[in-house]
């Protein structure tokens, strides 16, 4: 059986492109692999955030994992600041990572050029060998990711090569190698900007659809979405991005392909396809929502969550406990 490790971070309300990029394939993981879901909370400060916002948000994410069908009796389902582990690995990772890889992650050159070397956080530079720690703690196999995140496995894989090499001893790896896992889903667009991914730190709150958004919110971003003058609903990326981008949708949250879509719209305007595709995304956000708001007035996420820690600090700490023993830290190495 494949171990998976994935995260997402609490720095806002998930968007319909996290739950199809990201939250329906756990669903589907969980069934086939010893699954590890984690709130990584400790990546969301490396931004400055409301410390008492930042708390919600963790609850509600760990609810929403649990609203979308993540059953806690197949999957680990846990909180990253709440396994100490993570942090303590990561220092050793850095200290065994050089400062030329962490400058060439795509995202702290995006970031540092945005805002001035003077203006980031040491987090931004250091946060991937976080990433990396919590990839090798629960000795994953398999990380599924989107091609945006590719650059974070990669570093990982170095990684453990080199700590493998450095530190094992001849026939003996310390640290389990994990293969990467694309997804193969379209990635969700922009309802605004259909060449820019769908993103929950949108600046215009038209180009996204939020998981907890209400109805007539969800029914509005839709009928306003981005498409062209041709009024055809044919499936193009290049050259019609908009209309793609809400097929990409509609095949995601039902059980229509796209193929499918374009016959049945055939001959049919834009205005159908968006009434019927926001009722669509309506029909699956209604009671996820609702089982969401049931869980936060509940006592049953916090057991979930104190029984996921307990889980998950057990095996993170002996994968801590052998990397602590080949790099000589403490005073006798245990078992």
């Amino acid at each position: 059986m494949e171990t998976i490790f994935s995260g997402i971070q609490p720095s806002g309300i998930p968007t319909i492109g996290n739950y199809i990029g990201a939250m329906k394939q756990f669903v589907e993981l969980q069934h086939d692999a010893d699954c590890y879901f984690c709130i990584v909370d400790e990546h969301a400060i490396t931004v400055p955030q409301d410390p008492r916002k930042l708390r919600q948000q963790i609850l509600s994410l760990a609810a929403l994992y649990l609203a979308v069908g993540i059953d806690p009796e197949k999957a680990t389902i846990f909180v990253q600041s709440e396994v100490a582990a993570h942090a303590e690995a990561a220092w050793i990772i850095q200290c065994n990572t050089s400062i030329g890889e962490l400058e060439r992650m795509t995202q702290f050159k995006d970031k540092s050029q945005k805002a001035g070397r003077t203006g980031v956080n040491a987090g931004l530079l250091t946060y991937p060998p976080l990433m990396v720690g919590d990839i090798i703690l629960y000795n994953s196999t398999l990380v599924p990711v989107g091609e945006d995140q590719k650059q974070h496995l990669e570093l990982t894989r170095d990684f453990v090569e080199r700590f493998n090499k450095r530190y094992g001893q001849t026939g003996q790896e310390i640290l389990v190698m994990p293969e990467v896992k694309i997804a193969q889903h379209g990635r969700i667009m922009s309802l605004q900007e259909p060449t820019k991914k769908m993103s929950k730190s949108d600046a215009n709150p038209k180009g996204f659809i939020s998981m907890l958004d209400e109805p007539n919110v969800i029914r509005k971003k839709i009928k306003s979405a981005v498409t062209d003058s041709s009024g055809e609903i044919v499936y193009d990326p290049e050259d019609r991005p908009g209309i793609s981008n809400l097929l990409e949708i509609f095949a995601s949250v039902t059980s229509f392909s796209i193929p499918e879509l374009e016959e049945q719209y055939a001959g049919k305007g834009y205005g159908e396809f968006k009434t019927d595709l926001a009722e669509a995304v309506v029909a699956l956000l209604e009671p996820i929502q609702a089982r969401h708001q049931e869980l936060l007035n509940s006592d049953e996420l916090h057991e979930i969550l104190d029984t996921g820690a307990d889980k998950a600090r057990f095996v993170a700490n002996k994968t801590l406990q052998r990397m602590k023993n080949a790099v000589g830290l403490g005073r006798k190495p245990r078992r």
